[in-house]
């Protein structure tokens, strides 16, 4: 296996549309990389550089110690994996699995040494004469995988694979996928639009808007630590509320304030805050407790819009008295229906305040 370098990468098409922007990043040899961003922030694009499948405007792309930005995809020994399986119909599946093995004129021992390995992994020993119309679109899936495992390419691009299968398989295949990356220790990097698969699959995610990079870290660092608003509304299921306001030193020595049309609330700031500000808080941070009265700092009286039930928790959709909309998450056997006015209370602990201007976060 190895490493995977993109150096200041630009990418943009004859008619002026930039996929990628100066984009730097480097994926550790053995790491699985997730791209994720909303369509048109470049993400498939960039994974096509890296394939040789699109050509750059400017950088360099090396994979281990190989500069390969003008190598065709054939000399690059990449092994890619598409949304759409792209199986051959007329083929079974051992024949599928073998495929690329067999132009490459390997022996036929080797290829039936690796096809069967392959296959008993991925639970395909059984559908080895089957041909694709015959399997689901999980079995059909885990043979465009098995294709590309089988290779031993130096690394895997996977182009949102899982797209097309049902919640639960997806929630099976993406679980597979884990194994399989722990078990083989390949360099992979994974495109999605999905933040549950990027949160759950990824050693690091790079988050992306409209060809650039915005924050490459941990799940956990992009969840509790996010560099700049988009990233903190991008990342996190329910989103991340926003609320503008200022913050204000009340006195000499005194702790920063937020000061919002519905909100007043002290905020953990080191620094001094521009004139304009966004308050963010995630809604796993707001607590939703019964009462109509309201008091004290960061207690907000709402009236409840929408609830959905999810099982584990609740979902609650609130108008502030002021005209601004939270999302709060309650627990599953809290009493709350629309059209309940109920308290809102702000977790210190959730707060993070983004420049209004830059979005950066701020503190």
């Amino acid at each position: 296996m190895a490493r995977i370098s993109l150096e200041h990468v630009e990418k943009v098409y004859p008619n002026g549309y930039v996929a990628a922007r100066d984009l730097s990043l480097e994926v550790a040899d053995g790491e699985l990389l997730v791209l994720v961003g909303p369509s048109g922030s470049g993400k498939s694009t960039i994974l096509r550089l890296m394939a040789g499948l699109e050509s750059v405007t400017g950088g360099t792309i090396r994979i281990g110690e190989r500069d390969v930005t003008d190598l065709p995809p054939q000399q690059r020994d990449i092994a890619m994996v598409f949304q759409n399986y792209a199986l051959y119909p007329h083929m079974t599946v051992r024949q599928n699995l073998a495929f690329g093995l067999t132009i490459r004129k390997q022996p036929v021992s080797v290829i039936d040494q690796r096809v069967l390995a392959v296959a008993a992994s991925l639970g395909l020993d059984v559908l080895l004469d089957r041909k694709p119309a015959q399997l689901s679109g999980g079995q059909r899936q885990r043979v465009a995988l098995g294709r590309a495992i089988v290779r031993e390419p130096l690394a895997f691009l996977f182009d949102e694979p899982l797209s097309n299968l049902d919640a639960q398989l997806r929630v099976e295949t993406r679980v597979e996928l884990s194994r399989l990356h722990r078990k083989l220790g390949a360099t992979m990097v994974y495109v999605t639009h999905d933040q549950s698969e990027a949160l759950t699959l990824g050693d690091r995610i790079a988050v992306l808007k409209e060809g650039v990079l915005q924050q490459i870290a941990t799940p956990m660092q992009l969840y509790h630590h996010p560099a700049n608003k988009f990233v903190a509304g991008f990342i996190g299921s329910p989103s991340m509320n926003f609320l503008d306001g200022v913050v204000r030193r009340e006195g000499p020595g005194a702790e920063r304030t937020f000061r919002g049309k519905d909100l007043t609330i002290d905020v953990p700031l080191r620094t001094e805050a521009p004139d304009k500000v966004f308050l963010g808080v995630r809604p796993q941070h707001l607590e939703v407790f019964g009462g109509a009265n309201a008091g004290g700092d960061g207690t907000l009286r709402a009236e409840v819009g929408v609830v959905e039930p999810m099982g584990n928790e609740q979902i609650v959709y609130v108008t502030l008295s002021g005209g601004d909309r939270l999302v709060a998450v309650a627990p599953p056997d809290q009493q709350v229906t629309p059209g309940d006015v109920v308290s809102i209370r702000v977790r210190p602990e959730g707060i993070h305040v983004f420049d209004a201007g830059t979005g950066a976060r701020l503190g």
